[in-house]
């Protein structure tokens, strides 16, 4: 069972139990409909292909199969600089320590697994929930 992390903390997955399908992005090529959709994309994903589906789901979900592969951060920057206003999601191994990048970027959430979250419990996630306060220009800004 999946675990997001969010802002507030650790919650279930409501797009597991909300009915939403996941749907590859192979797949959604070869649906005519749109709806309650979470659209799992590679973390190699053409930006551009993928912003062809942006009003037809409700989430997009990133892959990260590693804390070390950065390319999940990079695509949801371009996802957000595409035009895409709805949910987006890190799922993988994302670590607390990514957390507030991962909200710089444009994450609205972090999927991990039971076991990272037994690792890295609730609290340490929350520490960087506060991820506008703690950039390195609010940094910069208060030395100037």
């Amino acid at each position: 069972m999946s675990i997001i992390v969010t802002d507030d903390g650790f919650r279930p997955d409501d797009l597991e139990t909300g009915g939403a399908r996941r749907l590859s992005l192979d797949a959604m090529r070869e649906t005519n409909g749109g709806g309650d959709i979470a659209l799992d994309i590679p973390n190699d994903a053409d930006p551009n292909e993928v912003s062809a589906y942006f009003d037809r789901v409700s989430a997009i979900v990133i892959p990260f199969p590693s804390f070390a592969d950065g390319r999940g951060f990079s695509l949801a920057r371009q996802l957000r600089q595409a035009g895409y206003t709805g949910r987006l999601r890190a799922s993988g191994h994302v670590i607390a320590d990514q957390y507030a990048h991962a909200r710089r970027v444009g994450f609205d959430e972090v999927e991990i697994g039971e076991e990272l979250a037994a690792r890295q419990p609730e609290a340490q996630w929350r520490s960087r929930a506060d991820w506008r306060a703690h950039d390195y220009q609010k940094r910069l800004q208060a030395t100037a």
